[in-house]
């Protein structure tokens, strides 16, 4: 059977450390001044030009993951007016998105050891069992303002030596096979809480 192709971005599944991943989130915030909307499930990276904070300095500044930049900080889950809200990512009052333009609080999963569930695009090929523990980038699409979902994808033709992403395994269920539109289990690679070198300037 042909594996169903539905793009949901990036979705916690579990830990690389303790095996489970157990909900925790910090709180970020993007400014009014970004143009682009943010999707549950979105990679989500630092914002260089609007300063690394909203005003109080207690909330670090996000953007929409910008294709080839590294200073990624986890996953978009949860949106809301105020901390409290967007950390309660279940609760059905709160926003499913952040508009473009828009400040708002967002609850991130921002662990680097965080394992995340993604559908790769297929586009050009599929991944192969060969490529599993190689990296891939992230095909950057625009999400669902309807059900507030990510369209991000792996970016299946850039599997090699780099990338924002590495592959850990296929997932593991059975309406889920090698092939195109298959769901991976990755870890963000390019990681700014896990890499030094990956610093803003």
């Amino acid at each position: 059977m042909a594996n169903t192709d539905k793009p949901f971005g990036l979705k916690p599944v579990g830990h690389l450390i303790t095996g489970s991943y157990n909900g925790k989130v910090n709180i970020y915030y993007p400014h009014a001044d970004d143009a682009v909307a943010i999707y549950r499930g979105d990679l989500v990276q630092m914002n260089e030009t609007a300063g690394e904070a909203e005003p109080t300095g207690k909330y670090p500044s996000v953007i929409q993951h910008v294709a080839g930049q590294e200073d990624n900080v986890g996953v978009a889950v949860g949106f809301g007016s105020t901390p409290q809200l967007a950390a309660i990512n279940t609760n059905l009052n709160s926003p499913q998105y952040c508009p473009a333009s828009t400040e708002m609080y967002i609850a991130v999963v921002d662990d680097p050891n965080v394992l995340f569930e993604i559908q790769e695009d297929s586009v050009g090929n599929a991944v192969t069992i060969d490529e599993v523990g190689k990296f891939a980038d992230i095909a950057v699409t625009a999400g669902s303002s309807t059900t507030g979902t990510s369209g991000m994808e792996l970016d299946s033709d850039s599997a090699g030596a780099s990338g924002t992403l590495r592959i850990y395994r296929l997932a593991n269920r059975e309406d889920n096979a090698i092939g195109d539109h298959a769901k991976w289990l990755v870890l963000i690679n390019e990681h700014l809480w896990n890499h030094n070198e990956n610093a803003i300037a």
